[in-house]
């Protein structure tokens, strides 16, 4: 079988880079190998490692829309970014959902605009088994909860409470800008035109936002029509 193409490293390629600093970009779903990016945004913990093995030192401009992916995946990448030795700048361009909200962590400075969102909520899993699996599965899920919250701890505006992101960890609950940095370290800027993302995860939550949602929708019109009018030249070529 023939190995799939780093597409990371491509991605990267072509983004500014400086003799200070450089750019990296969170785009896509966030997954554990280039084995599971199917599309050329999607990040993975490998690539982000060479990335970074690249740009020792330099300070890093770090944009987010993504609704998250792997949360093993996910927190190495937080791990990685957190050792980086440059200042590191995050800039939640639409949204940072997920476990994705948890890498906009790791910036030094955390810029979100007042119309973008970011989404906490519990880790969840496809799984089946019988009872004792399913006991166990839930077991994990809660480690891997508290393995969140302990990063959201670390990132808590000052007199805000553990218990009260536990409770909107529960509820699954969309922020804006606005909303997040009355209870993270989050800095809010003006409303931009946002980066729309078009990650399947977006349809396993509930209570999308609203502009968000229909975006994602118009994004992915535009993708199945393309995707039709490729296929229908290849057939006109045949």
């Amino acid at each position: 079988m023939k190995k799939k193409k780093d597409n990371l490293k491509d991605f990267l390629q072509i983004k500014n880079q400086t003799e200070t600093s450089a750019d990296l970009y969170f785009y896509g779903d966030i997954v554990s190998s280039y084995w599971g990016a199917w599309d050329d945004t999607d990040q993975y913990p490998e690539s982000v490692k060479n990335f970074l093995d690249e740009v020792k030192g330099k300070d890093l401009n770090i944009y987010i829309s993504s609704a998250g992916g792997s949360v093993f995946a996910g927190m190495a990448i937080y791990n990685m970014l957190k050792r980086h030795a440059g200042f590191k700048t995050v800039y939640v361009d639409a949204v940072a959902a997920s476990i994705s909200s948890v890498i906009a962590l790791a910036g030094d400075k955390v810029i979100i605009p007042s119309n973008a969102f970011f989404m906490i909520h519990k880790p969840w899993v496809e799984v089946q088994g019988n009872s004792i699996t399913l006991r166990e599965q839930a077991d994990v899920l809660d480690k891997i909860e508290e393995g969140i919250l302990n990063v959201y701890s670390e990132n808590l505006k000052e007199g805000v409470d553990i218990e009260t992101i536990k409770e909107l960890v529960n509820a699954e609950t969309w922020l804006t800008g606005l909303d997040a940095s009355k209870y993270f370290d989050i800095e809010v800027s003006d409303s931009i035109d946002a980066v729309a993302s078009t990650s399947e995860y977006l349809n396993k939550f509930t209570d999308i936002p609203k502009d968000l949602k229909v975006k994602n929708v118009v994004d992915k019109e535009i993708e199945n029509n393309n995707e039709i009018e490729k296929l229908l030249l290849e057939l006109d070529l045949m």
